[in-house]
């Protein structure tokens, strides 16, 4: 096996721990996950930015009325948003280089597990979308493949209206942005969303928005990445 990112030949380590066990093939090798970030320490329960306050400054803005207007319940996030992430997610989104995906499978999954045992089991993922435009660029969804990771159904229930790439709006244009998701069916299930990155929370809501009004009860989000 190969590292997935610098395609070193990745040695598997003997230990006494896995010695008489199976262990789970690794994608990346170790030299590659000592250059992740993993969120950790005291975060805002609403969008896991680094915060000493139980809710950042920008949560406590999203809840406009204090009457728990926000529709997501929560978004967690496993990985800070440094150079080496912003790295791989360029050859993995923009360059369309699939197999680069794989490599958050481990740490995504193991969120989930963690993070998320409360959920009912007839939770659904739903991945963020791309429009149809931005599918023909990239061939793939990325949000797609992360929902992919997760052992729950995965519907894709929401569509998208081509716009500009929200990575080239500032913090302003993507909080007044109008709602650029539709959705077509009723939905009486709790849903997780997935998507890459959380940046201002904009895009997740909008989803959420749109499925509360459809009758999903409960929307939470993992993402890969707090921007």
């Amino acid at each position: 096996m190969n590292c997935l990112w610098c395609d070193a030949e990745i040695i598997p380590e003997i230990n006494w721990e896995n010695l008489f066990t199976l262990s789970k093939p690794k994608n990346l090798c170790s030299d590659c996950e000592k250059k992740f970030s993993i969120l950790e320490g005291k975060r805002c329960r609403k969008c896991s930015r680094t915060s000493e306050e139980p809710f950042c400054l920008d949560c406590k803005r999203w809840d406009v009325h204090g009457e728990n207007d926000d529709p997501l319940v929560l978004n967690f996030s496993v990985f800070n948003y440094n150079e080496q992430m912003q790295d791989m997610i360029s050859r993995w989104k923009y360059r369309g280089d699939y197999c680069i995906g794989n490599s958050f499978k481990r740490y995504y999954t193991k969120a989930f597990d963690q993070e998320f045992t409360y959920l009912p089991k007839d939770t659904i993922a739903v991945p963020i979308p791309l429009s149809d435009e931005r599918m023909k660029e990239r061939g793939f969804n990325q949000s797609l493949q992360l929902a992919s990771f997760l052992p729950l159904e995965t519907c894709e229930l929401l569509t998208r209206v081509h716009g500009e790439k929200q990575s080239k709006k500032t913090r302003k244009e993507r909080i007044s942005t109008l709602n650029p998701f539709k959705i077509m069916k009723t939905i009486n299930k709790p849903v997780i969303l997935t998507d890459d990155i959380y940046t201002t929370g904009s895009t997740l809501r909008h989803a959420a928005s749109l499925l509360k009004e459809k009758g999903c009860p409960t929307v939470y989000a993992l993402t890969l990445v707090r921007g």
